[in-house]
């Protein structure tokens, strides 16, 4: 058998394995670099420390924001305050946070929300994609549907928090996506469609007209997050809202996180 070698004992088969074995290193090295482009170091979850060996941190991406918004870049932003009123379960990495305060407030566990870019949501032509009903100047409920405007609001408490004073729909996906509601202190606050429960009178019962959210109880109204701009909803405030009616379901009363069993 006679083997073809190219320098001393160097063989074709040695110099393909060689070959495959710096371009597969390379590959991973790639990899690497690639998924650390869009602005999420690897972080330390206790210290925070940021890992900046040269093989795991890519250049960052840039994209190009529609509606004329330019571009993004992530940036050397400092991470979040680790400060937070919790304590972890026990000294680990992956240990749970057990909140001290109200976690609700405090955007803890199932509360928790992104710190999303502070301007509305755009439909396809540029226009706010959340806004009140009136302001769309094309949707409207439909006449088989009950208007819910004035109906009474059922907190988890059974409680009544107030009224429906308005109904914010999306443009682009043609739904409900918000009522929003005007408490008993007579402020107004939205609340997530996805949480309401909408109860009509029927042909063969009596129960009252009126929209039921059980998340929160008829008091947590009152440190529902805010509307910076009437009328207008941002990305970051939708985060905020939907994360503490969504940390209600465990937060808003003490038997809720509690286990079952």
């Amino acid at each position: 058998m006679n083997n073809t070698y190219i320098v001393g004992t160097l063989d074709v088969a040695e110099l393909a394995f060689l070959l495959f074995f710096v371009f597969f290193i390379a590959l991973v090295v790639y990899l690497n670099r690639e998924s650390r482009r869009e602005g999420y170091p690897v972080e330390d979850e206790q210290t925070g420390r940021v890992d900046t060996w040269p093989l795991t941190q890519g250049e960052k991406k840039v994209f190009n924001l529609p509606h004329g918004r330019g571009v993004y870049v992530p940036e050397d932003v400092p991470r979040d305050d680790v400060n937070i009123p919790a304590v972890q379960a026990f000294n680990a990495a992956g240990a749970p946070w057990v909140p001290t305060g109200n976690p609700m407030k405090d955007g803890l566990g199932p509360a928790a929300y992104a710190k999303r870019a502070d301007y509305p949501d755009l439909t396809f032509d540029g226009r706010p994609r959340i806004v009140p009903i009136g302001n769309s100047h094309e949707l409207s409920v439909s006449p088989n549907d009950p208007a819910l405007i004035g109906w009474p609001v059922i907190a988890a408490d059974k409680k009544v928090a107030g009224k429906v004073s308005d109904i914010w729909v999306d443009q682009s996906e043609h739904i409900i996506r918000y009522l929003e509601i005007e408490t008993n202190a007579g402020d107004k606050v939205l609340a997530p469609m996805f949480v309401c429960t909408v109860q009509k009178k029927g042909f063969f019962d009596d129960l009252p007209e009126q929209v039921q959210i059980p998340a929160i109880t008829s008091e947590q109204f009152a440190d529902v997050p805010r509307l910076d701009t009437p009328g207008q909803v941002t990305r970051y405030e939708e985060d905020k809202i939907m994360a503490y009616y969504g940390g209600g379901f465990m937060y808003a009363t003490p038997e809720r996180a509690e286990p079952w069993i």
